[in-house]
């Protein structure tokens, strides 16, 4: 797949010289960049759904110049592959996790993960709690309400048959399309309107890839928004999330759409969990109050 660079450039990171790297797991090359400073403790900067390494640029700046930071594309985003058969689940992006953190470390790392990026890291946390010194999950753990209501009103073929169904739409879907890169910029701080122009102008800037008919798209693969019904139960979550022995903090933001880890009990399950929440922050807090993110982030880290 062609990535051209936009017309619309970057906003420019004073020191910012990430590294781009790859290896292959299960047949597809997923990419990640190094920010440099190695001999410091690694730190993952893992993104969610619909996102891109890119997205974490302006934390991830500040924090290479105390950590060794590590931030990969998650399969069928940014600049990693794409499933072949659009197969994207929790289980497959838990395998890949566990590849790229083999390919940077043999000592236990930090880790920051946002959303999607939150399911899988408290995965891997769960099954390798021994490879893990500090998490820090950002809307990740608990299911969104909406979601929950979803699977409470409907038997289990019932989900089966509608995510068959939602995928053939995907299918038969033209993919989406903009004239230009403010387009898409415009189309990125209405998904999330807390957003500086400076961010989103970023934020699309990686984020957009383009066609041959000059128009332009996003990166990631539309079959990311279509994950398989196979997880396990919120029993064994909360079982898993036992076994996380490292100190966790939950964030979240007050206005987003995504579970209240402390309204739901979430962070009760685990063995040393704490929760923050962002005021006038939807479901991105690090981009919304980035200020206070970063405090609350160091204050915890260190």
């Amino acid at each position: 797949m062609k990535h051209d660079t936009p017309a619309v450039g970057p906003t420019k990171i004073a020191g910012a010289n990430p590294t781009s790297h790859a290896f292959i797991s299960q047949n597809l090359k997923i990419r990640y960049l190094d920010w440099g400073n190695h001999g410091a403790p690694i730190l993952i900067l893992q993104h969610g759904n619909r996102d891109h390494a890119h997205s974490w640029d302006f934390i991830a700046q500040v924090l290479s110049k105390d950590w060794h930071v590590i931030v990969p594309d998650l399969r069928g985003h940014g600049d990693s592959d794409w499933s072949p058969d659009g197969v994207y689940s929790v289980a497959f992006y838990l395998y890949d996790f566990v590849q790229m953190i083999q390919q940077v470390s043999r000592d236990p790392v930090y880790i920051v993960a946002h959303s999607l990026g939150g399911y899988i890291a408290t995965r891997y946390a769960a099954l390798y709690p021994h490879m893990v010194k500090k998490l820090v999950v950002i809307e990740g753990v608990g299911m969104p309400p909406e979601v929950a209501q979803y699977i409470a009103a409907h038997q289990i073929d019932e989900i089966w048959r509608n995510w068959i169904d939602e995928r053939q739409k995907i299918e038969h879907k033209k993919r989406s399309k903009y004239k230009t890169v403010e387009d898409a910029v415009r189309r990125m701080m209405k998904e999330n309107p807390h957003l500086t122009a400076e961010q989103a102008a970023h934020f699309t800037h990686h984020g957009v890839v383009a066609n041959d008919d000059g128009t332009w798209s996003w990166k990631f693969d539309d079959y990311v928004r279509s994950m398989t019904p196979i997880d396990f139960t919120e029993e064994q979550l909360r079982y898993l999330y036992r076994q996380i022995s490292c100190p966790v903090l939950l964030m979240r933001g007050e206005e987003s759409w995504g579970a209240d880890p402390a309204l739901d009990g979430t962070v009760d399950y685990f063995q040393n969990a704490r929760f923050v929440s962002f005021p006038k922050s939807g479901h991105w807090p690090q981009h919304n109050q980035p200020e206070q993110f970063i405090s609350e982030l160091q204050k915890f880290l260190s």
